[in-house]
């Protein structure tokens, strides 16, 4: 994971525990830490919500009108569950919404407007609106942000912008009906408190909210609108505090926290936490935030986040549930061009973002969301630690043990380190499960850096930069999870697994 929002390039260390591009360069004495988890099958603790499964990231709105990415939709729908999708710049000038067209154009223009949720909803994913970015007719200058150049400027007259937003949600009403449009999340922008993305102060943000959520509540009452979408967890006491003073409602709070981020800016101290860390221990601060606010209670969503490591998405994961409503991870397709067209589909080190790789390659991001989508909707009892259980409808049962690395996810532009820092061991995991018996029969599948991962055999390839058809046929194929491996628990429901850094596992079983 990157954070793209630094986009400045950092200088990385190498040090004994380094991964050269992904591939391992731990020394392995044949030994293994020992590492124990316990579960129980027959002590059911509450609903397990899957809040990462919630919303998905991706790069802006006219992107999704291409078939790759629409392919990218459809799988990541149909094998991980995906409810929605957030993106940036529905209103962008490329889609033209309200573009000047040789001086003639008065009235918004929908088409493309309609393409773009018509694709989602066909496919069964709801859009998360983000309201955003400017389009020139209404903008009061000329500031740019990304190979798109989304207009970041506000609004001329803010009048007139509530006036295009009645318009924005009425069409949306007209052509989807009520009934669907209350069931999506309306955020004001993204990320203010960055001036790359909002040229215009923190009171001209809270005057941009005031103006949006006045306008989409003066049409339905009930359609959802929220903020501030900001980076680095910024503004939320402000946020509120401002939103309280103004009798302003507030249906959910969004920010943003990325691993990488800088902590001193977040809590105050550098290095307060492991990278591991970052993400539950901010989302807990938000979450305080809101609940000491005339807020208390309103849902909270963690709307752009990411990880390249499979234990470590398990571990934020299970570090938010309970305090998140919604995670949105950042981002879903690898069909992304927010600094421009990457000229690489596989590469060692930072891939970027996108947890499938162009041409609709799996990487271990998306394999991790596959596995983590198998597990039930009922949270069984289990031990603090990497693990994770749950019980099916069906009675069976699913269990997620990983391997937690501490995996430096470094800041700069997407795609430019060739270096991935890793430190951690090999572990064998011994896992306790009351209510299994000797003997009995389990299934175990495997999502690490060499398995359910395209680089072994993009490296067995040679590395290229622009593979063939033939060889991205192949890398796709390889980068698929592995058949999942039968293994037998043993005296006393106990299961040993080998589990090397990052690896996730997900053992499913048949009840007794």
């Amino acid at each position: 994971m990157i954070d793209r929002r630094q986009l400045l390039l950092a200088g990385t260390a190498i040090t004994a525990s380094t991964l050269l591009g992904n591939r391992a360069a731990f020394a392995d004495d044949g030994t293994a830490e020992k590492l124990s988890v316990e579960v129980d099958l027959t002590k059911p603790v509450g609903a397990l919500d899957h809040i990462w499964s919630k919303c998905g990231g991706s790069d802006r709105a006219n992107i999704t009108m291409r078939d790759d990415w629409r392919q990218d939709l459809v799988r990541f729908q149909k094998e991980a569950g995906l409810e929605r999708v957030r993106f940036h710049g529905i209103f962008n000038d490329e889609n033209g919404v309200y573009t000047p067209i040789l001086g003639q154009q008065k009235v918004p223009n929908w088409q493309n407007v309609d393409r773009i949720y018509d694709g989602l909803l066909e496919r069964g994913v709801q859009p998360f609106v983000e309201l955003g970015f400017m389009p020139q007719y209404l903008a009061s200058g000329k500031a740019t942000f990304g190979y798109y150049k989304a207009n970041i400027t506000p609004p001329t007259d803010y009048a007139d912008w509530g006036n295009f937003l009645k318009a924005f949600v009425q069409h949306l009403i007209d052509r989807y009906g009520s009934a669907e449009v209350r069931q999506w999340y309306f955020e004001v922008w993204n990320e203010p408190n960055l001036g790359f993305f909002w040229s215009g102060t923190q009171a001209d943000y809270f005057e941009l909210y005031k103006a949006s959520v006045t306008a989409l509540k003066s049409v339905d009452p009930k359609l959802m609108v929220g903020g501030p979408s900001t980076s680095r967890i910024a503004w939320i006491p402000e946020f509120l505090a401002y939103c309280d003073s103004n009798r302003l409602p507030i249906d959910f709070v969004s920010t943003h926290l990325y691993a990488g981020d800088d902590q001193k800016a977040i809590f105050g101290a550098a290095n307060s936490y492991t990278q591991n860390d970052v993400i539950p221990a901010g989302v807990k601060k938000v979450k305080e935030w809101i609940d000491a606010s005339a807020y208390r209670g309103i849902p909270f969503w963690l709307t752009e986040w990411s990880s390249d490591s499979p234990a470590m998405i398990a571990h934020v994961i299970k570090g938010c549930l309970g305090v998140c409503d919604g995670m949105s991870q950042w981002t879903m397709s690898g069909t992304y061009e927010e600094l421009g067209p990457s000229a690489y589909v596989i590469k060692e080190g930072d891939n970027g973002w996108g947890m499938t790789a162009p041409a609709g390659i799996p990487k271990p991001q998306f394999n991790t969301y596959k596995l983590l989508h198998r597990l039930g909707n009922q949270r069984l009892w289990a031990s603090d630690g990497p693990v994770l259980a749950s019980k099916k409808k069906d009675g069976s049962f699913a269990i997620g043990v990983w391997n937690l690395a501490d995996v430096s996810q470094p800041k700069g532009i997407p795609g430019t380190s060739v270096i991935r820092k890793v430190v951690g061991s090999r572990k064998t995991v011994s896992v306790s499960i009351k209510g299994a018996r000797k003997g009995q029969k389990a299934t175990v599948t495997y999502v690490d850096q060499e398995r359910g991962s395209p680089h072994p055999a993009w490296r067995r390839l040679g590395s290229p930069q622009y593979p063939s058809p033939a060889e991205l046929a192949t890398i796709r194929k390889s980068a698929e999870l592995q058949p999942p491996a039968t293994v037998t628990i043993g005296a006393g429901g106990v299961l040993s697994l080998d589990l090397p850094p990052e690896c996730f596992a997900l053992i499913e079983l048949k009840p007794v």
